[in-house]
C-alpha cells in the first residue's frame, strides 16, 4: 500500500502516526502544498490523509491551492471511494469540498477537552474498542457548521457538534488531534497564529501548562491512536480485500 498526506504546515504532520505506518510497511508521500507541492495522480495512491493547518477553508485568495485541494479531496472520496482521512483542517476540508460549510466560531475551542462519541459514533467500526468519553487536544477556530449531504455525525464537544463525522462508508473527518507526540504541543506553540488562539483562550503564557498537561497524558493520547489507526486501517484492508 501507498498512502497520500497533503499537508498544509511542516510540523502538522501524521505524528506517531508515522510510526505506525513504517511498523505496517505502509509508504507514504507527504506533499507540502503551502510550499507550492502538485498533487500527484491520485490512482497511484490506496488512501488520502489530510492534515491540519493555520489557514481556513474559504481563505482561497491567499491560498489559491485549496481550491485544488478541495477538487482533490471530491475526486477521492465521491469518485474514487479511497478511504480518507482528515484531521482538524483535514476535518474542515471534507466537509467544505463535499458540499457542506465551514465558518469561524464565536470562540476558538483550544486545551485538552472532553469529546463524546453520539450512538452512531459507538456502533462505527472506527471507535471500536474506544472510550465514550475521551480527552484530546483541540486547537481550532473555525467548524463544519452545516454537514454534507450525507454525513454521519460521530462524536461532539459542548462547542463544537461535529467533532467527527463519516461520509459513505470510508471517508471520516476528526476536528481533534490523535497525532500526537511529546514534540506536537511546543512545536505548535511556535506558530504565531496559533500562539495567538491560545493565549486568547487559555490567557497568556498558557502554553508551558498545555505542554505539561499534554505530556502526562501522552500514553492515553498515544493508546487511543493505535486504536484508531488500527480501526481505520481494519476498513482499509477490507475494501482492497473485496477489490481483488
Amino acid at each position: 500500500m501507498r498512502f497520500l498526506v497533503f499537508q498544509h504546515i511542516a510540523c502538522e504532520h501524521p505524528g506517531i502516526l508515522r510510526d505506525f505506518l513504517t511498523a505496517d510497511g505502509i509508504a507514504y508521500d507527504a506533499i507540502e502544498l503551502d510550499e507550492g507541492a502538485r498533487i500527484p495522480p491520485l490512482d497511484r495512491y490506496d488512501a488520502l490523509w489530510v492534515m491540519g493547518g493555520p489557514m481556513d477553508v474559504w481563505e482561497e485568495e491567499q491560498h489559491p491551492w485549496l481550491v485544488a485541494e478541495k477538487a482533490a479531496i471530491r475526486e477521492a472520496v465521491e469518485a474514487r471511494n479511497m478511504p480518507y482521512l482528515g484531521l482538524c483542517l483535514g476535518h474542515q476540508l471534507l466537509g467544505a469540498a463535499l458540499g457542506g460549510s465551514v465558518s469561524k466560531m464565536t470562540a476558538p475551542e483550544v486545551g485538552i477537552l472532553d469529546v463524546e462519541l453520539t450512538a452512531q459514533g459507538r456502533a462505527d467500526p472506527i471507535f471500536a474498542g474506544m472510550a465514550p468519553v475521551q480527552k484530546a487536544l483541540q486547537w481550532h477556530g473555525a467548524e463544519v457548521q452545516a454537514l454534507p449531504p450525507g454525513a454521519v455525525v460521530l462524536a461532539s464537544s459542548p462547542v463544537c457538534p461535529h467533532q467527527a463525522m463519516r461520509i459513505g462508508r470510508h471517508a471520516y473527518g476528526l476536528q481533534y488531534h490523535v497525532e500526537l507526540t511529546s514534540r506536537t504541543v511546543p512545536e505548535w506553540g511556535d506558530v504565531p497564529a496559533y500562539a495567538c488562539s491560545l493565549d486568547a483562550t487559555l490567557g497568556s503564557g498558557a502554553l508551558p501548562r498545555l505542554r505539561d498537561e499534554a505530556a502526562g497524558l501522552m500514553p492515553d493520547f498515544n493508546r487511543a491512536a493505535r486504536q484508531l489507526y488500527d480501526n481505520w486501517m481494519g476498513l482499509v484492508r477490507s475494501r482492497a480485500k473485496a477489490a481483488q
